[in-house]
C-alpha cells in the first residue's frame, strides 16, 4: 500500500493535472462534439482505459525503456499522433452522414468502435507515458515494498480521477452539440469541429513532450 500521505499527495497532484484543459480534454471536446453524449463517453471510457496497460508497463519498468528509447517512444508518439489525425479527417469527411444519423437518433459507428478508437488514442497517447514514468516512482515509498503494486494504486487513483472529469467536459461539450444542432448543416459543422480539434491535437501531440 502506497503511505497516505504519498496518497493524498499524488491525488493532489493528479487532480490538478486533469482538471486543467489538456490533449485529453480536447479529445473529449472533439469526439463528443463530433458523435453526440454517448460517443463521447465511450471514447472517455477507452481512454482511460488505454490508461491501465501503460500503468502496468511502467510497474514492471517496461515503461521506462520505452521511455528512454527514442525510436520506440518516436514510434509510439507518430502512431497516436497519426491515428487522432485520422480520426479526425474521417469526422470531416462523414459530417454530413453523421449529422444526418444524429438528428434521426442514430449512432455514427458501433459502441464498440467507438470505445475502441478511445483505447487507441489512450495507449499511444506519448504525454501519458512521460508522465507516468517522471511522476508516479515520485509518490512510491521504496520502503513500503511491493513497489510495481504501489505504482498500479497510483495509476487506478489516477484512472479514476481522468475518468470523472473527462466525462465531466464529454457531458458538458454534448450538451453545447445538442443545443446548437437544431439542424443538419449545424450539425455537420460541428462534427467538422470536432474533427479539425482532433486533428490539432494529433499535431500537438507529434510536437511536444508529457503530461495529461
Amino acid at each position: 500500500m502506497v503511505p497516505l500521505e504519498n496518497l493524498l499527495a499524488f491525488t493532489l497532484a493528479a487532480l490538478v493535472l486533469i482538471v486543467i484543459p489538456g490533449p485529453s480534454v480536447l479529445f473529449t471536446i472533439g469526439r463528443s462534439l463530433a458523435l453526440g453524449r454517448m460517443g463521447g463517453l465511450l471514447s472517455v471510457l477507452g481512454n482511460a482505459l488505454g490508461l491501465l496497460p501503460i500503468v502496468a508497463l511502467v510497474a514492471i519498468g517496461v515503461g521506462g525503456f520505452i521511455a528512454q528509447s527514442v525510436v520506440l517512444f518516436t514510434i509510439v508518439k507518430i502512431a497516436g499522433a497519426g491515428y487522432l489525425v485520422f480520426l479526425g479527417i474521417q469526422a470531416i469527411r462523414h459530417r454530413g452522414r453523421a449529422a444526418a444519423l444524429a438528428l434521426e437518433g442514430a449512432a455514427a459507428s458501433s459502441p464498440w468502435r467507438q470505445l475502441a478508437e478511445g483505447f487507441v488514442v489512450g495507449v499511444t497517447n506519448p504525454k501519458t507515458i512521460a508522465f507516468f514514468v517522471a511522476v508516479l516512482p515520485q509518490f512510491v515509498d521504496v520502503g513500503a515494498g511491493a513497489v510495481p503494486l504501489q505504482m498500479i494504486e497510483l495509476g487506478l487513483i489516477f484512472f479514476a480521477i481522468a475518468l470523472v472529469s473527462d466525462g465531466a467536459w464529454a457531458l458538458i461539450a454534448a450538451a453545447a452539440r445538442a443545443w446548437f444542432g437544431r439542424s443538419p448543416r449545424r450539425m455537420a459543422t460541428l462534427s467538422a469541429v470536432g474533427g479539425s480539434l482532433m486533428i490539432v491535437l494529433g499535431g500537438i501531440l507529434l510536437l511536444t513532450g508529457s503530461t495529461h
